[in-house]
């Protein structure tokens, strides 16, 4: 297993964003994109364990060491695909694959169906779409998120006395982790402030989608997708209660033992994800 990791940066036209580069120059080419609130680091365990591939695992704005977006703007599921295809851009990829988890999975199917030319295969952990609903109560939930918006700015983020308090803190987060997992992102996650340390993660990041697609929007990406695609379903995750969706999903799907995190909480659970993906990117 190769443990070797390069730490890189990007310079797009419109923010810079920080990354982890794992594998053999004649690998494919792979873009990593990790969670909500999480970092490159999720792939911590994982991307040594995978053969043959080029992996750059980003840290996506707003999170890890990647730039905020300038103040007005915001966190858009649009944007993060964006910041991807301008990543293939600087990197010269003119085809390449995508590998995500949970929001980087959703980023990574919604680039492969709008740019089905561009991307080579798609493995996905306990993601696939983004939440949906019903266009009845839009006006309303934009009207939520604008006020929450405006609250947000009077609100600091929360500063932790220990190193430990934050590890604690993550592993008890809206997703629990395990300790190793919280320990990882915390190394990339965190930065010393006065009084102790806090989160590096833009703040903005806390807010609720302004607008929902509807479930057949969504599942219009879904039938676009032309490249393989494996799907990852973590037995105790939470695409596993989503049965009637799954049942609709053209892919290969493999339901794994562990939590949502199951790539990055322990060592089998990494091996259990890398043995399908090694298994998915090795067919012809």
């Amino acid at each position: 297993m190769n443990q070797a990791v390069e730490e890189v940066r990007l310079s797009l036209p419109h923010i810079e964003l920080a990354a982890h580069l794992f594998g053999p120059e004649d690998g494919l080419p792979v873009i990593a994109l990790h969670g909500w609130l999480d970092n490159a680091n999720s792939f911590a365990r994982l991307a040594p364990r995978l053969e043959g591939l080029r992996i750059v695992a980003l840290d996506l704005a707003g999170h890890g060491h990647s730039g905020h977006r300038p103040p007005g703007a915001g966190y858009a599921l649009w944007d993060y695909v964006y910041d991807v295809l301008q990543v293939a851009e600087q990197l010269g990829w003119q085809r390449f694959a995508l590998m995500g988890h949970s929001l980087g999975a959703i980023v990574s199917l919604v680039l492969a169906a709008a740019m089905p030319a561009r991307v080579s295969h798609l493995a996905l952990i306990d993601g696939v779409i983004p939440p949906t609903a019903t266009g009845e109560g839009s006006a309303e939930r934009l009207g939520m998120a604008l006020q929450a918006q405006l609250d947000l700015q009077g609100k600091r983020k929360p500063v932790y006395s220990t190193l430990e308090r934050a590890i604690e803190a993550r592993m008890k987060g809206v997703v629990a982790v395990s300790r190793e997992a919280a320990e990882l992102l915390a190394q990339r996650g965190l930065m010393p402030v006065p009084g102790g340390y806090t989160w590096r993660s833009d703040s903005r990041l806390t807010l609720a989608s302004p607008l929902r697609l509807t479930q057949e929007q969504a599942m219009s990406f879904v039938q676009r997708v032309a490249c393989p695609t494996q799907l990852v379903v973590a037995g105790d995750g939470m695409l596993a209660k989503h049965q009637e969706l799954l049942q609709r999903l053209p892919f290969n799907l493999e339901q794994l033992p562990g939590g949502h995190h199951l790539h990055l909480n322990d060592e089998a659970g990494a091996t259990f994800v890398a043995d399908c993906f090694n298994r998915f990117f090795a067919l012809p």
